[in-house]
């Protein structure tokens, strides 16, 4: 791997998983030819159970303009996009001093659900939204 810009700044998931995949990772079995390294294969394998898999560059740069108005730091809107956050328990601990700054995060998490593709894990409901009460499924199969 070749540094092209040393401290560019933080990444997203999907930017990791996209540069893995433009270096041939891929969940196929012929791994074995491809120019990444076992350790980048364990970082692919993680990555593609994430929201990141059915991100665009399109949903990112569209929900990092529309969070403008919120006044978030930028390492906040990267754990929200890497996180993607539906209800508030999960968005408390990713934004600092969130009961202070947000009378009520309702109209973020929304902002989030709207914009950004559900986790491979999220059934979609019929309106293509993902179904209520999925965390506590999300939550159960990490652990």
């Amino acid at each position: 791997m070749k540094i092209l810009r040393e401290n560019a700044g933080p990444l997203t998931n999907f930017e990791v998983l996209d540069f893995l995949r433009s270096r041939g990772a891929a969940k196929d079995s012929t791994r074995v030819l491809a120019n990444v390294a076992p350790s980048e294969y364990k970082v692919y394998d993680y990555l593609v159970q994430t929201a990141a898999c059915k991100q665009t560059s399109e949903n990112i740069n569209e929900f990092s303009e529309r969070c403008k108005k919120y006044d978030l730091a930028k390492a906040e809107v990267l754990n929200i996009i890497n996180i993607r956050p539906t209800s508030a328990v999960w968005i408390y601990p990713i934004i600092e001093q969130c009961g202070d700054r947000f009378g009520d995060v309702e109209e973020l998490i929304e902002l989030v659900k709207m914009v950004l593709p559900p986790r491979p894990t999220e059934p979609e409901s019929e309106g293509g939204k993902p179904e209520e009460g999925i965390d506590e499924q999300v939550v159960q199969t990490a652990s």
